[in-house]
């Protein structure tokens, strides 16, 4: 499933106002599943939850949907190493914690943030159209970027039914100061 131009082009917008703060940047240098990093593996989510509150007329708010999906495992280390064995019940609280601080999110947004997880965070459960998104789209990208690890292929929102458009053209173009073209994507 494509997103249309103007579709990418609201994601590309939305996604710019928090992937170019050098903060951000620095996700860069995590790993998160596989060879996929954390900056990719948000970026893959957002644009993942973008498209299924499109299709399937979700009408959540896209500003909070995205800003949730990209600062969703915004925790800033390295998991595989600093992170404790309960890494997944610990970390959606310290990434609504940080994205508070570093990006000055609203409520609604910290608490899809620090749900995300459910039902790992039993709990802790999505209580609102932007959370439900968000904790779907995450699952399903972990699964296909721990499915694609050690394959050597692009990881992303890949999965029946939403087609398999090569690289993302708009996670490609986020990367690419907004240029999208064929080369990059």
């Amino acid at each position: 499933m494509k997103l249309s131009p103007a579709e990418q082009a609201r994601f590309v917008a939305l996604a710019k106002n928090i992937t170019e703060r050098p903060v951000y940047q620095t996700l860069k240098s995590f790993t998160q599943h596989g060879s996929v990093t954390t900056y990719r593996h948000s970026l893959h989510v957002a644009l993942c939850a973008f498209r299924l509150n499109i299709r399937l007329h979700v009408r959540a708010d896209e500003r909070e949907l995205v800003e949730a999906c990209l600062l969703h495992d915004f925790y800033l280390y390295d998991w595989h190493t600093k992170g404790d064995k309960l890494h997944g019940y610990h970390h959606p609280k310290i990434a609504a914690e940080r994205a508070r601080r570093y990006f000055a999110v609203p409520d609604r947004v910290a608490s899809a943030i620090q749900t995300h997880m459910w039902p790992l965070t039993l709990f802790h459960v999505p209580r609102n159209r932007t959370a439900w998104l968000l904790a779907a789209a995450d699952k399903i990208c972990a699964v296909q970027e721990t499915l694609d690890r050690g394959r050597n292929r692009r990881s992303g929102p890949f999965f029946t039914g939403f087609g398999r458009p090569g690289p993302l053209g708009a996670v490609k173009s986020v990367e690419n100061d907004g240029k999208w073209n064929r080369k990059n994507g």
